[in-house]
């Protein structure tokens, strides 16, 4: 095992920034990793896919990739199974993995980038579904002791593309695990979004794990750009929580935006459209800019600097505000 100087993160962030890290270095276990922590004496970034991160600068310290790879059986019944799956696994292959073994409940998570490890910490999401009704518990290596420890669900304190990996333990914890439990009798879910429509288009009226998945895929990849053809990294943006006052002042005016109401009684917003209504999608300024298919995601056409995008980001967030009185929150992280 070896720690590499001056390293291009080109290749490990799908936005393509093309920075350097000071130091970087893979592991594949937990030996691995505690014989770099015992002669490290850097800051340290951990890195997975690289599908949440924007860099803006340089990394002046340790970029640790997580390698961490396989999937055991856990437990298992009649109905159920549980599977441990290892960090550095690549999320969309694992999804495909158990679709083809008839594991339901992952389906519309289906061609999310990233990997296993960010799954938690970011708490995914799509049409319908969130990774924290799939998990049952998180193995994680304490960078402050080299001790393991095992997160349950309850102890993950889930929200809004968030745990506590990203608020009371951020920095704390290198995530080198996933148990998930899902399902080995179907229960589809097609409810959120454009799935029933696109099943219709493909002629399914008995929808499959498999046919959902395939309709996620076709939704997807009409709207959101491959990382490895035009650099980005997915969804930019949050989608907004407000209260039913806001939701109705905006309704006032916009009667057809779109909003969708929350176990709480707030209402989560499509910050997607009010991007599009501020008239950003598809603006481009010099090699980077809003995509044009769909106005959550930011582009690195090639060669752009994170902080352009982080700058474009910014300007979107005023104009949102100055429009509709509410502030977007980055989903990705900003470094």
């Amino acid at each position: 095992m070896e720690i590499k100087k001056n390293i291009s993160l080109k290749a490990y962030n799908t936005f393509g920034i093309d920075v350097s890290a000071s130091n970087f270095v893979e592991v594949s276990s937990v030996e691995n990793l505690k014989e770099v922590l015992l002669v490290n004496n850097k800051p340290i970034l951990i890195l997975g896919g690289g599908s949440n991160v924007l860099f803006t600068k340089n990394y002046e310290g340790l970029a640790i990739k997580n390698n961490f790879k396989g999937i055991e059986i856990v437990n298992e019944n009649q109905d159920q199974i549980s599977l441990k799956v290892g960090a550095g696994e690549v999320w969309h292959e694992f999804v495909m993995d158990c679709i083809e073994n008839g594991y339901a409940g992952i389906e519309n998570l289906s061609l999310i980038p990233g990997n296993v490890g960010a799954s938690p910490m970011q708490n995914i999401g799509a049409y319908g579904t969130e990774v924290k009704d799939l998990i049952n518990e998180v193995e994680a290596f304490d960078l402050r002791d080299n001790s393991i420890r095992i997160f349950s669900n309850i102890e993950c304190d889930f929200g809004y593309r968030s745990s506590v990996f990203k608020t009371s333990e951020k920095g704390n914890f290198f995530i080198t695990a996933v148990t998930f439990k899902l399902n080995k009798k179907a229960g589809i879910n097609t409810s959120y979004g454009a799935i029933e429509a696109e099943l219709v288009r493909m002629n399914v009226s008995s929808p499959t794990i498999k046919d959902v998945s395939n309709a996620v895929i076709s939704i997807r990849s009409s709207k959101l750009p491959d990382p490895k053809l035009l650099g980005n990294s997915g969804s930019f943006f949050k989608n907004p929580i407000v209260a039913e006052e806001e939701k109705n002042k905006i309704l006032i005016n916009y009667p057809n935006a779109p909003h969708y109401s929350q176990p709480n009684g707030s209402f989560k917003m499509a910050a997607g459209w009010l991007i599009e209504k501020c008239g950003w999608k598809g603006k481009r300024i010099d090699n980077y800019g809003v995509h044009d298919k769909q106005a959550l995601v930011l582009v690195n056409y090639g060669g752009a600097k994170g902080s352009d995008i982080y700058n474009l980001s910014t300007q979107i967030i005023t104009s949102v505000n100055d429009t509709f009185g509410i502030i977007l929150e980055r989903e990705v992280n900003i470094l």
